[in-house]
This record gives C-alpha cells, structure tokens and sequence, in this order.
C-alpha cells in the first residue's frame, strides 16, 4: 500500500526547487539528489542537517565517519539503522547545498524544510523519538535557541521530558568537526549517550501488534544515485 509518507517522499526525490526555482540565494550549483529514508510505520526519526559530499555521490545518509558515530552513539548496527520501517531519516535540506569558501557544507537548503519538511512528518503518524542533530533542526523542531546548540544540549533531560508527541532528544553533529566540542564536554558520552542508547533500544523493539494486525512492509530507503 502506498502510504502518504510514500508519496511525499517520491515527490521529493524529483524536486529542483533549489535549482530551478531558488528562493534564497544562487541556485543549487550541481545536480539535485534529494534524500530521505522512512516510511508510515518508522518509530524513530533522525532529524538532521543535510547530506555531505559522500551522500550527495552514493545516495546514502551517514555512509561516512560521522555515520559510524553516529551509530555508535545510538548502539545501533547498519542493519539496523538503514531499516526504513523502523528509521526515518529527515534532513533539513535533503541535497546536498555545496562547499563554502572555506570546505565545509554550507547550510541546508531553506526552500527544502519550507516546502516538505511539514508534509514528510504528517505521513509519520507512529513516531514516538525525534533526534534533532545540530543547530538547524533544533532551531526547526524546538523553536528559539537563546542559549546555542551547546546551551540546547545541555537541557536534553528538560527537553526529553516535556510532554510532547513525539518526544524530542537534541544532539549535537558527529562530525569529527566537533571533536572538540565533545572533549569539552564530557558530560555528553557520560550522562546523555546511557540514555539515549536506552531509548533508541526501547523504540526500536518490535511493537506488539493487535491481533488480526499485519505487520507493514519496509518502504525502499534510499533514492539511488545512478552517477554512482
């Protein structure tokens, strides 16, 4: 069955709004690949930045250093966290918006978040834990950060357990860019990695099903990259 989130996304993978029609600033300056994994069954979604050059060149989220971080952090394998029907990975900007002057990413693609990010998470009606990665999707999901990302951090517990549907866990990036940010901040991996590991094993148990209910297929997880 098609579900909505199905069709969002597939619209999505076909948008050139950045480049065609750009809203804010120069066009999209190579070949959009919008990327997005999920689908209406996925419990817990990785809400992050945008795709970096590895992603934009195999049509893969996190198949990088920062993925295997990542992963780490949430203890999850490959397997596992390419699973659509249990992750959906929701970028700020799904293309990758390029280099600036200095050789890092540039900021998401604002046109992206305006135009789907309302719709791709109204076709995600089971999800129970929303990772917000980085300054941009906690800006989007918790609104002002009068504190920066840092003071957003620090206040996972406040956050985690303000009573919302889903719940909301802010990170910071796992690029290895803030390496040193994790070293001084060590409360990180010694207070808030337990928990979120605990919580990510919690969400990705298998949901007990009402009787007479059928499990629902794993949508496809990836828009492939025919350069690649």
């Amino acid at each position: 069955m098609v579900t909505a989130f199905d069709t969002t996304a597939a619209n999505l993978r076909a948008c050139r709004i950045c480049r065609d029609t750009p809203l804010y600033g120069a066009p999209l300056p190579q070949e959009p690949l919008p990327i997005v994994q999920g689908s209406a069954t996925a419990r817990l979604c990785i809400a992050s930045q945008a795709p970096g050059t590895r992603a934009h060149r195999t049509g893969i989220p996190f198949m990088d250093p920062s993925g295997v971080r990542l992963r780490s952090w949430l203890g999850l394998d490959e397997a596992a966290f390419y699973d659509a029907g249990r992750i959906a990975i929701v970028p700020m900007g799904s293309c990758f918006p390029g280099l600036d002057a200095k050789g890092g990413d540039k900021p998401p693609r604002r046109e992206c978040a305006e135009r789907w990010r309302g719709e791709l998470f109204a076709g995600l009606p089971d999800l129970e834990l929303i990772l917000v990665i980085g300054q941009y999707a906690q800006a989007w999901h918790l609104g002002k950060m009068p504190d920066g990302l840092t003071g957003t951090v620090r206040r996972w517990r406040e956050i985690l357990a303000e009573p919302r549907a889903p719940r909301v866990l802010p990170l910071p990036h796992p690029s290895w860019r803030n390496n040193g940010w994790l070293k001084r901040e060590p409360w990180f991996e010694a207070e808030l990695l337990p928990v979120l590991k605990a919580e990510v094993a919690r969400v990705m148990a298998p949901a007990v099903l009402k009787p007479g209910v059928m499990p629902a297929p794993s949508a496809a997880r990836l828009t492939p990259n025919p350069a690649a």
